[in-house]
């Protein structure tokens, strides 16, 4: 189920208005009432902690479109991060809440969340099969239970808007007290890749059932790396100096055998770099690296992908010679640890491949 996003007339005007304002809507944070799942972060919760004081940053359409696109259609999804709730429910979720529609609680304050059930190339917080979830509750309302469910395998958070058919349910708390910090852990055995945490919480102090969707990669990588032969010659291109000099570029013949998730290693100790292809069509095709740290923690990461033209890039800032580079937010990397970015790429996905990956 697609959900288009509407007309960017209402964004426009309240960028307007926050330009005439100044610092005054920048730095105004949404109420404390309310809360929302914070780690793994919700879809509005992470748009807001990441863009908040940056929301009129036009980088945001080529780094986090997902994020983009929910500014534009109400940027009040992000600065009510925590307010996507319903009253008088029951416990009829399933009744209550139509398919396609569990990540804005059912159009709840409608247009305000819509926009979250949106298909795309969300940004999903790597985690183990084993983790702990952390709700935050401003207000100290209580809750009766937490349910935690996971989309199944197979479901495709880019192209389907998520439905009950989509998930598992895979745990149901007790009662947590008015403390405003309610924790849980989570266990994914058996599930691996590209995911949605669905979360309900139950508020105690009236029927006030709280939808909430996280984007999620459990394990870290959503593809196993296959093991690589075509790769060997394109050692000289870790120092990924300044792009003027593309000579390098030359050599990407090892397109001979089209793996489309080759690894590329720049030294020891530094990171590697995988792409998959998550989804083509005739002309053009969405594809997924995954940047992984070596024996040592790094600051910063860049890589250069080969087999095609990088359009667009999320999660990443794109420079000439198709290279993506890392933002703030996922440049620090632990040894061992990994995170993704995203784009999209001309050709069928054919051929695409890592070609290096360097530090800064």
């Amino acid at each position: 189920m697609t959900v288009r996003a509407r007309p960017r007339t209402l964004f426009a005007a309240l960028a307007a208005v926050a330009v005439a304002i100044g610092a005054a809507v920048v730095t105004s944070a949404p109420a404390s009432a309310h809360g929302s799942v914070t780690d793994p972060p919700t879809r509005n919760y992470r748009c807001w902690e990441v863009w908040g004081s940056d929301h009129l940053n036009q980088n945001m359409k080529n780094v986090d479109p997902m994020c983009w696109g929910a500014y534009q259609h109400d940027p009040n999804a992000m600065w009510n991060w925590n307010g996507l709730y319903r009253e008088n429910v029951g416990g009829r979720h399933e009744a209550v809440i139509p398919n396609g529609q569990l990540c804005s609680g059912g159009r709840t304050f409608s247009p305000r969340y819509d926009y979250l059930d949106t298909p795309g190339p969300w940004v999903a917080k790597n985690v183990p099969t084993k983790f702990q979830l952390t709700l935050t509750d401003g207000a100290k309302h209580g809750a009766d239970y937490l349910r935690i469910y996971v989309s199944k395998p197979g479901y495709d958070p880019t192209t389907e808007a998520l439905g009950w058919d989509d998930i598992t349910l895979v745990k149901e708390t007790g009662r947590y007290p008015t403390t405003g910090l309610y924790q849980t852990d989570v266990d994914l055995t058996g599930y691996s890749g590209r995911a949605v945490l669905f979360t309900i919480w139950q508020a105690s102090h009236l029927d006030q059932p709280y939808y909430l969707c996280s984007d999620i990669n459990i394990g870290g990588t959503s593809t196993p790396t296959p093991t690589v032969t075509p790769t060997p010659t394109v050692t000289p291109t870790p120092t990924v100096t300044p792009t003027p000099t593309v000579t390098p570029t030359p050599t990407v013949t090892p397109t001979q055998s089209p793996t489309p998730t080759p690894t590329h290693t720049s030294g020891p100790g530094t990171c590697t770099a995988t792409v998959k292809v998550v989804n083509s069509w005739s002309n053009g095709f969405v594809g997924e690296v995954t940047v992984k740290a070596g024996s040592s923690a790094i600051t910063g990461w860049h890589t250069a992908i080969g087999g095609t033209t990088v359009q667009q890039a999320w999660s990443a800032t794109l420079s000439a010679a198709n290279t993506l580079t890392s933002v703030d937010w996922n440049s620090k990397l632990a040894a061992g640890a990994s995170t993704t970015a995203g784009f999209i790429g001309s050709g069928n996905g054919q051929g695409v491949s890592a070609v290096s990956c360097g530090t800064h």
